[in-house]
């Protein structure tokens, strides 16, 4: 998909490139590839870098060309992991302003719709690129957020049942925090970088820099907190999972116990050698009455003991 803005009271989308215009390209087609590669002529080494899903937020020039790479979150269609992080590149020269990215995100057209509703004009490519930094933070908040209701619900059926697929599901839910933590420490990381540019400082919002740096923060310490709490409890949970299966093995050892005494009392009777009570009328009664006092007087035991 291939979208052309320009600014007018917030950012308004047009039907063809104008000069000083933002394009954004989502999941490239062939088609689009070409264009931006013999049209626009943006080097092939960007193109590829932002292709890459596992590539670092970074700052990269190569012939007058800038390459601005970030880490934006976006929903999964994988049931397991349903939040991930993916790159969005920023490739600047002079007239000419190009975001890609190879994944489908609420984040742009937000972003679009955002300007409009508060009138927002867009001064240069880093001023973009910071706005696009503020509003991937938020986005990792809403998700961050949805996550936290994954939890919840994880953990009332964890609650219900205790078994292993439960807390199988909670390790997926973990895997998104990762993501985010890291994807989040390194847009700080680049986003220092971009406010600490000396050709630019001058020229930058204080505003706005101070707002991407409270919203990078923000989404940082609530993923690590949100993190720490579900290490916490699956590893509480797993506890209780491991006392749960130990009270059963104790208890289905506590009845074979018991159901071993009138087992051997039988099995001591029926050997073929005298024992007293072969002749005996009354012997089957005196020895299921032994075995019943036995076995009641184990389970008065064990249960005092609290192992029954």
């Amino acid at each position: 998909m291939k979208a052309f803005y320009t600014n007018n009271n917030g950012l308004v989308e047009i039907p063809k490139w104008t000069s000083n215009c933002w394009i954004h390209i989502e999941s490239p087609t062939e088609s689009e590839k070409k264009y931006l590669l013999e049209e626009l002529q943006i080097p092939v080494a960007f193109y590829n870098d932002i292709e890459d899903i596992d590539e670092r937020p970074r700052i990269e020039i190569e012939h007058g060309w800038t390459l601005i790479i970030m880490r934006i979150p976006v929903k999964s269609g994988d049931v397991k992991i349903p939040f991930h992080t993916v790159p969005l590149g920023v490739i600047f020269k002079e007239d000419i302003c190009v975001t890609i990215t190879f994944n489908e995100t609420e984040i742009i057209p937000d972003f679009v719709s955002y300007s409009r509703r508060k009138n927002i004009e867009i001064e240069d490519n880093l001023n973009l690129v910071l706005r696009l930094l503020l509003s991937s933070s938020v986005w990792y908040l809403k998700y961050l957020k949805q996550i936290n209701q994954k939890i919840k619900l994880a953990e009332d059926n964890l609650e219900k049942s205790i078994k292993n697929e439960e807390l199988q599901a909670l390790l997926q839910i973990e895997k998104c925090f990762v993501f985010f933590i890291t994807s989040l420490k390194a847009n700080d990381v680049l986003f220092q970088r971009i406010k600490n540019l000396k050709a630019h400082k001058a020229n930058y919002d204080p505003e706005l820099l101070e707002d991407v740096e409270i919203e990078l923060n923000q989404a940082q310490d609530t993923a690590s907190i949100y993190s720490n709490i579900l290490t916490g409890m699956m590893d509480a949970y797993a506890s209780v999972i491991s006392n749960n299966m130990n009270n059963i093995m104790k208890q289905m050892t506590s009845i074979s116990i018991i159901l071993m005494i009138p087992t051997l009392i039988a099995s001591l009777y029926g050997m073929n050698v005298p024992n007293g009570l072969e002749e005996s009328k009354y012997g089957i009664w005196i020895l299921l009455l032994v075995s019943i006092i036995l076995s009641v007087f184990g389970v008065l035991l064990f249960k005092r003991r609290r192992w029954f």
